[in-house]
């Protein structure tokens, strides 16, 4: 991809990590045959199937680059992995798009 769009994912909290991974159902139908295998404080590890007209990079464990040609589609998957962990107020944990930034709320007094 010479022109596109591209947005870095950040994944902000103690033991969050991201890697690229190839996936083990093999190439579906729509999808490149990679996904990102997030720990985000679950029990469990989070699994994301990368689409084919994503390009996805993992430069730090905590940071994701993705591009795209389309803007409305980058924006699409970007969202998809946010919901998993949305940003909080109150430690500022969470998964960030872009230059997004949490705003803090103070603990409330008794």
């Amino acid at each position: 991809m010479t022109e596109g769009f591209t947005t870095p994912i950040y994944l902000v909290g103690v033991g969050y990590r991201a890697a690229l991974e190839a996936d083990p159902r093999g190439q579906l139908p729509g999808f490149t045959g990679q996904r990102l295998a997030m720990k985000l404080g679950f029990s469990h590890s989070v699994y994301v199937p990368v689409p084919d007209h994503i390009k996805a990079v993992v430069e730090t464990p905590t940071k994701i680059v993705v591009s795209c040609n389309d803007k409305q589609k980058l924006g699409l998957f970007a969202a998809k992995v946010r919901n998993w962990r949305p940003p909080e107020p109150y430690k500022g944990k969470g998964i960030f798009v872009g230059n997004e930034r949490a705003r803090r709320k103070s603990v409330k007094k008794k």
